[in-house]
């Protein structure tokens, strides 16, 4: 028996990197009798039948798991995000942030084709990376076409195994195919017309960039707050711990309750104002869902 990584699942094989080598496998019966289904970058135990052939037999524990895109044991998410064409969304972005912070998982912020900008939107754009900063995020910014940022951003690829993720069109396949050129990953131009990028990623797959493991995932726009209980939302807001422990109430929502620390530091600047107007639209969204039984 031999243990590995799953980089790929496709058709019914799952393909385990071991020891610098690949082999396909296929999982054994006793995976569907337990409803659990191998998912990429599941560490797994598997004994090999050949050179390149083998099955799973042993699922590792997981780290953590996405439902989108599929996949286990990310220890840091990419999140790419055009400076334009599509204009850059903060407040995709705090729902991106989000969902990744509520996994455990470490966010880098990318802000991509830097290269198209000008005049007022650069300083816009140098606004909201001052910010996001001032949180404690990384921020990257970065342009596959003058290879800006992409040394840093190798450097924190690196010995990791990360999810690039971002809405479609912003340059995620751009970006690695930059940083790898012989992993011509295709692109998609951006629809004029709909004004939002062209779905071209089609499975997810591990893929060994600048030293570690990346997974390149179908673009959406889309990302549900459905799996986060409203009492958790605060916590995924970095600077809402900070100045939630001056708030007069535990449990503090930060929306109405008297004597709130959160909204005192969003009505002083100390919270960037956009951040906490997003976040009061996700607690109403979150208000307004059905219960989960």
């Amino acid at each position: 028996m031999a243990e590995g990584q799953i980089i790929k699942a496709l058709s019914g094989f799952y393909y385990v990197l071991s020891e610098g080598s690949v082999f396909q496998c296929r999982g054994r019966g006793v995976f569907r009798k337990q409803k659990v289904t191998p998912l990429v970058g599941d560490r797994v135990v598997f004994t090999a039948t050949g050179e390149t052939e083998g099955y799973i037999l042993e699922i590792c524990e997981r780290q953590n798991e996405l439902v989108r895109p599929p996949i286990a044991n990310v220890e840091q998410a990419i999140l790419v995000f055009s400076a334009v064409s599509p204009d850059f969304s903060a407040k995709l972005l705090d729902r991106f942030l989000v969902l990744v912070e509520s996994k455990n998982i470490t966010p880098i912020i990318v802000i991509s084709k830097i290269d198209l900008l000008d005049g007022g939107a650069r300083e816009t754009i140098a606004r909201y990376v001052r910010d996001y900063r001032r949180i404690g995020y990384e921020v990257i910014e970065t342009s596959a076409v003058t290879k800006g940022g992409l040394d840093e951003l190798a450097s924190h690829l690196c010995g990791r195994v990360s999810v690039v993720a971002g809405q479609s069109g912003v340059g995620k396949s751009s970006l690695l195919n930059a940083l790898r050129p012989d992993l011509q990953l295709k692109t998609g131009d951006i629809s004029t017309h709909l004004g939002r990028g062209k779905h071209t990623t089609r499975h997810v797959e591990l893929l060994e960039v600048a030293g570690g493991l990346v997974a390149d995932t179908p673009g959406f726009s889309a990302l549900e707050l459905d799996q986060i209980e409203l009492d958790e939302l605060p916590h995924y807001f970095p600077e809402f711990r900070v100045y939630g422990e001056g708030c007069k109430f535990r449990g503090c929502l930060h929306v109405a309750e008297p004597k709130c620390a959160v909204r005192e530091a969003a009505a002083a600047g100390d919270i960037a104002p956009y951040r906490y107007d997003h976040y009061l639209s996700f607690v109403a969204e979150m208000k307004e869902r059905k219960p989960r039984y």
